[in-house]
């Protein structure tokens, strides 16, 4: 593992916040100011050192190679673009192409930087808690040194959920900055020991973190009891060892909890830029316009800027993450127009794409996903949803099912249903409503980085993508070739990632997963 080379040098997300004071939150101080000689020895130190945790969402810079290409846009290619919803698209590059058609090896760059960049980040949550309690500064609250520490095991939690998605049961590494061999060569636990450790993380957050700080701003981009509970569900559907009357526990936690979570009356103003710390966020990514160091790249390598008469301009490059024609049918089978419309914009582009328009004729159109609207030249300020209420109140809706109330869990679904404007559903079987349900989360959290993880939930993966029915063209002198049927070939080998060969070649105790 490389954390051990982390440093806390990133621009801080976070202002050093007492709970009364009215200094701006964000706050660009960096980390980099801790020495050896006066480290986590004040209250502004550690505050610091946790101001460099969290902004490992969003790393520093406007481009990619800034320590955060996993949050800004890599999740959706690890989820959104390996499952069925997207295809890889932009320039064909063979890391992106290999997760897209389940080619993946140990060498693929994508898979070794998100594991780079989701260690790095536990390495800063690791001196967060590390050290916290060895801060003597007199004005340093207990009250503030318990909230700093169930932040840091939120976030430390919230990476090690991402690990252990992607590549199974991964090293614990529970502390850093270390320079013994044995502590860096640390073997890979189980996934359940993994998920177990994610567990006794979050036990520790919701004891200690409060329902919220006083205003949507704070509350909406820092762990509270609500993010907690909420990230506390989702492992535990998760995880292979699946306890839903715990999913059950905790989503309930979420939804009658004091976070004050409600949904938005209109599904299409969660996705507009308009509507950021909305009450139904539990935790998201502030992007800030324009800024340097606090804005989002990551959504122009899906979307570009328009001109100025709303079209694409054609000296544009091709953008990755195609909305997929399966899952464009899938809204259309729904009749489901509200979120489609607010997932997926049609243009015209100055570029042939192999899967809606081979011959790259101007009047056919082809899809993008639009969950972030505002590239603004790779400076986007529009926030990404880490957690929110919907997801919760699905995956409710799954545990009331597998638990036996079938018409529970139909009461549930139609609170999202509704809002998206589709029929109540009435009637219907706990084995049909289970499939129902996916489906549900499929149009409901589009590009939020979740469908892979779902399928694999559900244990559909291998069946869902050998029986996809994406076919592609060619274009020979303005004519279309006939159909060519994508042949994924998977297997449940195909459901974790590899070790990347790097870590496997530093860290001998490594194992790689089983086909690679």
């Amino acid at each position: 593992m490389k954390s051990n080379r982390y440093t806390s040098l990133a621009i801080a997300l976070l202002a050093s916040l007492a709970l009364n004071s009215c200094k701006k939150f964000l706050d660009l101080q960096p980390t980099s100011t801790v020495t050896s000689e006066n480290a986590y020895l004040t209250g502004d130190n550690i505050e610091k050192a946790l101001n460099g945790a969290y902004n490992s969402f969003i790393g520093n810079g406007t481009r990619p190679g800034s320590n955060a290409n996993y949050y800004q846009w890599e999740m959706i290619l690890q989820t959104d673009i390996r499952s069925d919803n997207a295809h890889a698209a932009g320039g064909g590059e063979i890391d992106f192409a290999q997760i897209d058609y389940n080619t993946i090896t140990n060498t693929n760059e994508m898979v070794r930087r998100d594991w780079e960049e989701l260690y790095g980040a536990i390495s800063k949550c690791n001196i967060v808690i590390d050290n916290v309690d060895k801060v003597t500064d007199p004005t340093f609250s207990d009250e503030r040194r318990k909230q700093i520490l169930g932040e840091a095991s939120f976030l430390r939690a919230f990476h090690y959920y991402q690990l252990v998605k992607l590549y199974g049961g991964v090293p614990l590494e529970k502390h850093s900055n270390s320079t013994d061999a044995e502590v860096l060569r640390i073997k890979r636990s189980t996934v359940e020991e993994v998920y177990d450790f994610i567990d006794s993380d979050l036990q520790v957050a919701a004891n200690n973190l409060p329902d919220g700080f006083g205003q949507p701003s704070i509350d909406k981009v820092r762990a509270t009891k609500g993010a907690a509970n909420a990230l506390l569900t989702k492992i535990w559907a998760q995880r292979p060892d699946r306890d839903y009357n715990k999913v059950l526990q905790y989503a309930n936690a979420v939804i009658t909890g004091k976070g004050g979570y409600q949904l938005l009356q209109n599904y299409a103003d969660l996705f507009d830029g308009k509507h950021n710390y909305n009450s139904e966020s539990i935790i998201e990514i502030p992007y800030i316009a324009g800024s340097p160091n606090l804005s989002c790249w990551g959504g122009a390598f899906f979307f570009p800027d328009l001109d100025e008469n709303g079209q694409i301009n054609e000296n544009e490059w091709r953008r990755y993450g195609t909305p997929s024609k399966d899952l464009v049918e899938a809204y259309d089978n729904a009749g489901d127009t509200e979120r489609k419309n607010a997932n997926i914009w049609f243009f015209s582009v100055p570029w042939a794409d192999e899967f809606w328009n081979p011959c790259g004729d101007a009047d056919t159109e082809i899809p993008f996903n639009v969950k972030q609207k505002h590239a603004n030249s790779f400076q986007s300020g529009d926030h990404f949803y880490l957690l929110r209420l919907a997801d919760i109140i699905l995956l409710k809706a799954e545990a009331q099912n597998a638990l036996g109330n079938t018409s529970g869990a139909i009461n549930t679904i139609n609170i999202i249903r509704h809002r998206a404007g589709l029929s109540d559903l009435s009637g219907v079987s706990s084995s049909a409503l289970k499939a129902i349900i996916l489906n549900e989360r499929r149009l409901e959290l589009a590009f939020e980085g979740q469908r892979w993880d779902d399928l694999n939930r559900y244990g559909v993966t291998v069946d869902v993508m050998n029986k996809l029915n994406e076919i592609k063209f060619t274009c020979d002198n303005g004519k279309q070739s006939n159909p060519t049927l994508i042949k994924y070939n998977f297997n449940q080998n195909s459901l974790l990632l590899p070790i990347p060969l790097l870590e496997l070649q530093a860290n001998p105790s490594l194992t790689q997963n089983p086909g690679y």
